[in-house]
């Protein structure tokens, strides 16, 4: 049944670059959930807590299109290695600030300047890119299989977090989110084999500049940004419709079934092969996300108990990884290789943005209106977000020109021809630099 993830997993460094990016990834899930609990223990305010972590979502909603662009000019080494190392200093002065008591201002400075961080979950979909730049079916189950370990992260990460936060102290666990990503991350940039080879700029480059002056990507972000929307505010919903039944305990294992639906149907999506462009099956899986979301919305509205809320967030969870994998296909599609790391983390960026909006505007609905009121505006953001990949369909299937797209921009530089990139051939990717 898995022959396909297999495929893709033998290819040469495959396994290795995916496992070294899990590691940071499960991290990077670890961090806001560890953050909020250290500053709520220690401190005693979870308004706090709450709004230290919304200025960090900001900040990285900013840091990492910068970091994105730096990566596509110089590498993914270059430019992992000294942002993790850099990274590490504000990390401490957060952790010393918060033990000793140091006034608020600086646990913003501090969390504020943690968030510059690379996209290990972009570089990793731009080392599948163009590993198989030549094989869209490929491509489509390496997607699929990010997809599922960024679900399986969301659901491991929260437990791990307050578990050491409790269990141990409140310090231990961003100390063990910080080690284990900035090892990840490290080990990650040390895997050269797979590295994609950096791209000479053109002068049509600094023409284009932004990869957002391209229709295609700025409909992809919009999109992007209302699906945040939907996670922010469904996360904060769920906690509060729990709470409201007096089972707040509860809330971390139903967001775990929306976590393990998701999860489930992006395994099983990439084992089925694509038989529409991209763009089709974005439409596709925006419209399938916005119908199963009216799930929990009844049951809430009918004042359904958890059980039957946790069936319902599972099934609603199960149109929401085929979107996101062929959300980051269409990305894809729409960018030359030079710009990839940039555009889909301009793509993570209008997703951290709608979550962090999401989740204000769901307290506050939650706050004026009744706990499960908040699914209706859950639903609303995945209304609009199929309403503006409607509104923008024709831009979403246009490529990038013939000359930089991931297959013929390898063979413009080598001197090969179309077929030259057929498979893999195990030869070191950065053996021509």
């Amino acid at each position: 049944m898995f022959a396909s993830y297999r495929r893709v997993l033998a290819a040469p460094g495959a396994l290795a670059f995916t496992l070294t990016g899990l590691l940071g990834r499960l991290a990077l899930s670890m961090t806001g959930v560890s953050t909020v609990a250290m500053i709520a223990a220690r401190r005693d305010s979870y308004a706090l807590a709450g709004t230290v972590s919304a200025a960090g979502l900001v900040t990285a909603a900013v840091g990492l299109p910068l970091v994105g662009r730096l990566v596509d000019r110089y590498g993914q080494a270059r430019v992992t290695v000294p942002a993790v190392l850099g990274g590490a200093v504000p990390l401490a002065g957060l952790l010393l600030c918060v033990h000793l008591g140091a006034p608020d201002w600086t646990l913003y400075a501090c969390w504020a300047a943690c968030s510059f961080n690379p996209n290990l979950g972009g570089m990793a979909r731009a080392r599948w890119a163009y590993l198989f730049r030549a094989d869209p079916q490929a491509r489509h189950v390496a997607n699929a299989l990010e997809q599922a370990l960024d679900e399986a992260c969301f659901m491991a990460a929260p437990v791990l977090a307050i578990l050491l936060c409790t269990s141990l102290f409140p310090e231990a666990g961003l100390i063990t989110a910080g080690t284990l990503g900035a090892a990840g991350a490290l080990l990650f940039a040390a895997q050269r084999r797979t590295e994609p080879p950096v791209q000479a700029p053109t002068p049509e480059d600094r023409r284009s500049g932004s990869p957002l002056r391209r229709p295609g990507l700025r409909v992809m972000a919009l999109t992007f940004l209302a699906t945040g929307a939907v996670f922010g505010s469904l996360e904060v919903t769920t906690l509060a419709y729990a709470d409201a039944l007096g089972q707040k305990s509860l809330a971390g294992p139903l967001l775990a079934m929306v976590a393990g639906g998701s999860c489930l149907a992006g395994l099983v999506f990439g084992l089925l092969r694509p038989r529409r462009a991209p763009a089709v099956r974005f439409l596709c899986g925006v419209a399938a996300m916005a119908l199963l979301l009216l799930l929990p919305l009844t049951a809430a509205l009918a004042g359904a108990g958890l059980g039957v809320l946790g069936a319902a967030l599972f099934v609603a969870g199960t149109g929401t990884a085929p979107t996101m994998v062929t959300g980051m296909t269409v990305v894809q599609e729409l960018l030359p290789r030079r710009q990839l790391n940039e555009g889909m983390s301009l793509a993570v960026s209008a997703l951290l943005t709608g979550i962090s909006a999401g989740a204000a505007a769901g307290g506050l609905v939650a706050q004026q209106a009744g706990p499960g009121a908040g699914y209706r505006l859950t639903a609303g953001a995945a209304a609009l977000a199929l309403l503006i990949a409607l509104a923008g369909r024709r831009t979403l299937g246009r490529r990038p020109e013939a000359a930089t797209t991931p297959a013929t921009a390898t063979a413009a530089a080598t001197g090969a021809g179309p077929g030259a990139d057929a498979e893999i051939t195990g030869r070191p990717v950065g053996a021509d630099r």
